[in-house]
């Protein structure tokens, strides 16, 4: 049976039924310290072919099968013991669930189709069980504390994750889906999102670098509005504008006091605030230079934004989030910023994976560069059991492993990301 490339749909069941053995020999690394610059990526996009995608992905997928708990969850374990690396020696929690859920998503898998139906149905019922027996007046969807993912991003990730998992799953319209269930669920992620917002925009209870939960928590508001959700749309503005001064574009100066001194953190936040209006400036700039009515070596900023018929205030505002979003994602990209803390863990991944799928929402089509530079060597340093991990900080396997297959099949989700960047 032959294998549909990863365009669309994609068949693993005929990949599995073959059992293909890999020919790509695992070289010794991690992931993190691959995309974060740690370990050169030059020349590896020679190993980036559908047939290397395609077999990393079905091991992948197939530990993260092996790899959930009894419950439906899955697991990242505690911070004070990051070395166990036993996906069955630790307790499911949400974020991680989530993560999971995301990645079995993007690789085609529907509650009712695909090698890992059962897998992801459970995944989902765990969270929505999960989330329907939180506390009356907790803060949290969930009891479980000082997990590898909460002590390194934030107290309220949980929320943050398992809103962006519910949003795609509503996207996709999945048959066999409880869709007012879900729905009821996902507003009380956004709830507690919301009420966790701080009157600068940032998220409470901010851990190690907490940076990121706040510029996640960004992208989960927007996703949840681009399904309909209903989003406090002056919290989700104070939540851009929080992202966004952590970065002075005349300067290319980064402020790092909430991401653990790590440029890389604040940053790709500060590209993913700014992409949703980035892509309407560029859009509306080059529209009017096709219908004649600006030059067509006009620069984008605020002035030719006036030119165009926007109010001076708005006009402002849309141009000076180009300008943040196109100097912050040359400077998320440099050598130096994606070195990170040296050896990575995964919340230097989420930094990258954030400033990729900025990329998209914002229709630029830099994706394609970001995405042939890391896959190559991705795919090189896939652990021989089909999972990847991390150094220090977010070492699970489990994380690591579904982080590192949302890069890998980020493609799949070009539609959603795109719908997530159109104006309302």
């Amino acid at each position: 049976m032959p294998v549909i490339a990863i365009a669309g749909m994609i068949l693993y069941g005929a990949l599995t039924a073959s059992k293909p053995k890999r020919t790509l020999q695992p070289e010794k690394g991690c992931v993190f310290m691959t995309v974060m610059g740690e370990q050169s990526s030059k020349g590896f996009d020679r190993y980036k072919s559908d047939k290397n995608e395609q077999l990393a992905l079905r091991d992948g997928l197939k530990w993260l099968s092996k790899a959930q708990l009894s419950s439906g969850g899955y697991g990242a374990g505690s911070h004070s013991a990051q070395h166990i690396r036993n996906p069955h020696a630790v307790d499911a929690d949400p974020a991680t669930t989530a993560m999971v859920g995301m990645a079995l998503l993007r690789s085609g898998t529907t509650l009712e189709k695909g090698d890992y139906a059962l897998n992801l149905k459970k995944a989902l019922d765990y969270l929505l069980e999960t989330i329907e027996s939180k506390e009356d007046g907790s803060a949290y969807i969930t009891p479980i504390r000082n997990t590898q993912i909460q002590t390194k991003l934030g107290a309220n990730i949980d929320a943050v994750l398992v809103a962006q998992f519910l949003s795609n799953v509503l996207d996709r319209e999945l048959l066999g889906m409880d869709r007012k269930r879900i729905v009821r669920c996902l507003d009380i992620c956004i709830a507690l999102i919301q009420s966790g917002t701080d009157g600068n925009g940032k998220q409470k209870g901010a851990g190690w670098a907490g940076v990121l939960q706040s510029g996640m928590a960004n992208s989960a508001l927007e996703s949840a509005q681009a399904v309909g959700a209903t989003v406090d749309k002056e919290v989700l503005e104070r939540s851009k504008k929080y992202q966004k001064n952590n970065y002075n574009e005349e300067e290319g100066s980064v402020k790092t006091d909430d991401g653990a001194g790590i440029m890389l953190y604040s940053v790709s936040g500060s590209v993913r605030a700014s992409a949703k209006e980035a892509r309407k400036a560029r859009a509306d700039v080059d529209k009017a230079k096709k219908e004649g009515k600006i030059a067509v070596d006009a620069e984008i900023n605020s002035e030719t934004l006036e030119e165009i018929g926007y109010l001076s205030g708005e006009a402002q505002k849309y141009g000076t989030a180009y300008k943040i979003y196109e100097s912050a994602k040359k400077t998320a990209q440099k050598d130096e910023v994606l070195d990170g803390f040296g050896n990575n863990g995964g919340e230097e991944f989420l930094s990258y994976l954030q400033t990729g799928e900025s990329l998209l929402v914002s229709k630029d089509e830099d994706w394609k560069k970001w995405y042939d530079d890391m896959s190559g060597r991705i795919l090189k340093i896939q652990n021989e059991d089909g999972s990847w991990n991390g150094h220090h900080c977010i070492t699970s396997p489990v994380f690591c492993t579904a982080t590192s297959l949302l890069l890998l099949t980020v493609e799949e989700d070009i539609d959603f990301l795109q719908k997530v960047g159109a104006e309302d």
